[in-house]
């Protein structure tokens, strides 16, 4: 695999592999690089997880790690995405992770001659996020013949869409839950009532609503979105025993989620955070080469 750009490129097989060697990386079984290699982390969007996920799966494998700093670079002055890539190639970076608000962000850096691992790119896709999502899933459940309902701001999500390519792709029965104004409009995009669906599904992933994102035109969905949209204890109650609860976070609480939730028993949102860091050690080993 050369780069990982989106969910779409990689086959069934290859988002198997990728996550029996996380698990496998999680039992105890990897050993660090014994040849140096220069990871770059370029993230262009603020971060916590994903790019302290990243750099502490650099350190555990014993890549080291090229400080970036956007507002202190050549960025700043108007040097392109390509430039600034093409000087990290030249000085030695072996791959590049970039965070980018634009979507499709890496058609421009076609001319490179060193891996890029998105690390998330505007609304579009989030392929990491997805195969920890998909880690963390499979551990539980050894399957993914399963019922999912994503909910949230499905429209800006690259989340949502990374993870619906994945899990219809290994065979899960997906659907999804929003407000219109917060909704995507997909030919194979299927919209139902939360409380329809709470009692016979599987999985419950949670959305943040992206704020950033949005015009000041939320604030009437805003008020009453947990009532409406979220999980509360109302519908957590309804759940079925062995089901589980998601969110890629940051978690806007007492919104997509009740406060009290975040960290119940069928919550699985700081299990994701854990698996995030052998999901990105078994991306990168297979991007930089097993030794």
């Amino acid at each position: 695999m050369r780069n990982l750009l989106s969910m779409n490129e990689l086959s069934t097989t290859e988002i198997k592999n990728i996550i029996k060697r996380a698990i496998e990386i999680k039992n105890g079984d990897y050993k660090p690089f014994q040849e140096k290699k220069f990871v770059a982390n370029l993230f262009l969007e603020n971060s916590t997880r994903t790019k302290l996920s990243f750099e502490m799966a650099e350190r555990k494998l014993g890549i080291e790690s090229i400080p970036f700093d956007a507002m202190g670079s050549s960025l700043s002055k108007g040097e392109s995405l390509y430039d600034t890539c093409k000087t990290l190639e030249s000085i030695g970076c072996d791959a590049l992770v970039i965070r980018h608000p634009d979507d499709a962000y890496y058609e421009s850096l076609e001319g490179l001659n060193i891996p890029i691992i998105n690390g998330g790119d505007g609304s579009g896709s989030h392929p990491t996020q997805s195969l920890l999502d998909l880690m963390t899933i499979y551990e539980t459940f050894g399957t993914f013949d399963l019922d999912i309902v994503i909910c949230g701001d499905i429209r800006h999500s690259r989340v949502a869409k990374s993870n619906f390519q994945a899990l219809t792709k290994l065979g899960s029965r997906v659907k999804f839950v929003a407000p219109e104004v917060y909704q995507y409009e997909h030919e194979d995009y299927s919209y139902v009532n939360f409380d329809d669906v709470i009692s016979s599904v599987d999985v419950v992933m949670l959305l943040r609503v992206q704020h950033e994102r949005h015009d000041n035109v939320m604030s009437d969905v805003i008020d009453e979105y947990n009532s409406r949209y979220g999980l509360n204890e109302t519908r957590y109650n309804k759940l079925k025993d062995n089901a589980i609860i998601m969110h890629p976070a940051p978690v806007n609480r007492d919104v997509e989620i009740s406060s009290e939730l975040v960290e119940r028993d069928k919550s699985v949102i700081f299990k994701q955070m854990e698996n995030g860091v052998y999901t990105r050690m078994s991306v990168l080993e297979l991007i930089l080469g097993r030794e």
